[in-house]
């Protein structure tokens, strides 16, 4: 795949077309479709890779998408850290709390 399908794909994912995408940008009408046929800018494709949650690398197709990191939050030997500071068990025992509470209610 070509990096325009890489980002048409991921926007399908986000329930995007590639126009919404543009515009979401503030690209001009079929700009993203040049890139089927051009390099595209390296301050653009970080912009989406930033924004799909992706590399650059992957977007120009030379890396695979990393599959989600499933954490057990139930694991006391693991530590959290939120906004580069450590949360403390106190504040996960919390979090939790309300993560189960939020999920009983749906």
């Amino acid at each position: 795949m070509n990096t325009y399908e890489i980002i048409k794909e991921l926007a399908k994912e986000k329930g995007l077309s590639i126009r919404q995408l543009e515009m979401n940008f503030g690209y001009s009408n079929g700009y993203l479709g040049s890139w089927k046929r051009q390099t595209p800018n390296s301050i653009e494709l970080a912009r989406l890779a930033d924004y799909f949650g992706v590399s650059v690398d992957y977007l120009l197709g030379r890396e695979k998408k990393e599959t989600p990191k499933h954490v057990d939050l139930s694991e006391d030997d693991t530590v959290f850290s939120f906004d580069g500071k450590e949360i403390s068990k106190e504040t996960m025992r919390k979090a939790i709390a309300i993560a189960k509470a939020l999920e009983e209610n749906e």
